[in-house]
This record gives structure tokens, C-alpha cells and sequence, in this order.
């Protein structure tokens, strides 16, 4: 906990009270406070929103001092979007985990009617790539703990592999020759690979631990950005009943390092989130 200086919007920013900021990953590895969270505008200098709004925003940007794990965080308009109409602590795990899912389904490139491999989908990121493949008229093969079978196909997954099962042979059973693409969320990587057909597609959500790209397989890392034409149609989508949000459990913002820690054991259904 640190008292910094009360931050003030630029030209073209909002300066947003945080309500909710959700605790991800990738906070364990940088530290510097979490990426994503809602709350509502209350500083303006330029743009389309007013004071007031409720919205969801992302800060992609990780070298900065503060984030979203602060009482204010100043946004580009661009990376902010109307917040869906549901509770800012539910709002808030969208941002980061919707946001990486749905650019992962844009890189991959696999389209309707075809299959894709979803790991670790019983997780956050996971979790919403089911919904958002289903909806873009995917068939998704998903594989997650085994107690998580009901979880997984209520998203919408057509196939199940229990994770403790041989994982490339069970999808190939399922779908003969091998799916056309994978979204590996859960960092299973030769093995979820080996599961793809040749010439498919593989996205590892992980910097820096995708697999080799055999069998002319296009192995690539999604590099998740801001950008508030996602944010939107997320929220979109949420408002739709196409997208689940859930919240594992709701701490307050003095317990942030209980929440690191949590984080770190792993095995949650949904996120942490802060309540400021």
C-alpha cells in the first residue's frame, strides 16, 4: 500500500474512481498493479464520455507507477468502454481476460463450422474463449480438471477431456485428424499442439512459452493491447447473455497481497477481485 500522487486526465483521457479492479496473472509477474477494472468517469479532458459513466478500461502499458489497483487511474479514451449492465465488481473481470481471449480468436483465424481446442476452460481467459467460439459459430473441444466437466459444456464446449486424460489422442477421437486450431490458456504446449491438424493454428496466451512450430503448424503468442472497439464488444456480447462473468471471490483493496498469494496457489473459477 503506497500513497502516490492523485493522477489527472490529460488531453484525450478519462480519469475513472475505481470501483472493482480484478487481480490477474500476469500482476504476479510485473508487480506494478493490475491491468484491467470498471468504475465510473469523473474527470474528463476530451472525448466521447462524461462524467458519471460507468466503464471498464485497460491499461496495457506496464512500465507506468500505478494502475488499476489505485483509488483513480487515468485512461486514453481508446482503451475505455461503457461498462455492461452489471455490478462494477462482475464489470471488472472483463477487460483483460475477455480482451486477451477475443484477440487470440482474431490471430487464430479459425472460422465457423470449424474446431478449436480450448485449454485450462474452466479459467478466466478460458472460460470466455468457449463463449466467444460458440458464439462465432465454433465447434469447441475443451479440456480442464475432471471435476469440471458440467462447468465447461454449460459454456457451451461440445466435446470434454478430463485433464487427466491423454490429451491429443482423446481429441483425435473426437475429432478425426486433429482440430483445425488450438487456444492454449492453460500452457499445455506440445501436447496440446499435438492435438491440432497439420497446417492449423496454435495461440499460446503465455509470452515467451509456445511450443516449436511442427507439422507446418502457425504457432503464434497473442500480445493482448487496450483498445476500445473490444472493450465494446465484449460489454456487448455481456449484455447479450453470450459472455459469463465470474467472480471467484471479492476482497477488500487493503488484502491485495493476500490476493497475490491466492493467485499464485492457482486453481481458481473465475477472478479475484478488489473492491475499492
Amino acid at each position: 500500500m503506497a500513497e502516490v500522487p492523485e493522477p489527472h486526465a490529460g488531453p484525450g483521457q478519462v480519469r475513472i474512481r475505481v470501483e472493482a479492479a480484478a487481480a490477474n496473472p500476469v500482476d504476479n509477474a510485473t508487480r506494478a498493479g493490475v491491468l484491467a477494472g470498471a468504475g465510473v468517469v469523473d474527470q474528463v479532458n476530451g472525448g466521447p464520455f462524461s462524467v458519471g459513466d460507468r466503464v471498464i478500461g485497460l491499461s496495457d502499458r506496464l512500465d507506468l507507477p500505478t494502475k488499476g489497483q489505485a483509488e483513480f487511474v487515468v485512461l486514453d479514451t481508446n482503451a475505455v468502454a461503457a461498462a455492461p449492465d452489471a455490478d462494477l465488481v462482475a464489470a471488472s473481470t472483463l477487460p483483460l481476460n475477455g480482451s486477451t481471449a477475443l484477440q487470440a480468436l482474431d490471430l487464430l483465424g479459425v472460422e465457423a463450422g470449424e474446431t478449436l481446442l480450448v485449454t485450462g476452460a474452466a479459467g478466466a481467459v478460458g472460460g470466455f474463449a468457449v463463449e466467444l467460439a460458440v458464439a462465432q459459430g465454433l465447434r469447441v473441444v475443451a479440456t480442464a480438471s475432471d471435476g469440471d466437466e458440467e462447468l465447461v459444456r454449460g459454456l457451451g464446449a461440445e466435446v470434454f477431456v478430463p485433464r487427466s486424460k491423454a490429451l491429443a489422442e482423446e481429441v483425435r477421437r473426437a475429432v478425426p485428424g486433429g482440430v483445425d486450431g488450438a487456444l492454449d490458456a492453460a500452457i499445455v504446449g506440445v501436447r496440446a499442439l499435438d492435438a491440432v491438424r497439420n497446417g492449423g493454428g496454435f495461440i499460446a496466451v503465455v509470452a515467451g512459452v509456445a511450443p516449436p512450430p511442427l507439422r507446418g503448424i502457425n504457432v503464434r503468442n497473442v500480445w493482448v493491447r487496450a483498445d476500445g472497439g473490444t472493450l465494446q464488444e465484449l460489454s456487448g456480447l455481456v449484455a447479450q447473455g453470450k459472455l459469463t462473468l465470474r467472480t471467484a471471490d471479492t476482497l477488500p483493496f487493503a488484502e491485495v497481497a493476500e490476493a497475490h498469494r491466492r493467485l499464485e496457489k492457482g486453481g481458481l473459477r473465475g477472478r479475484l477481485v478488489l473492491r475499492l
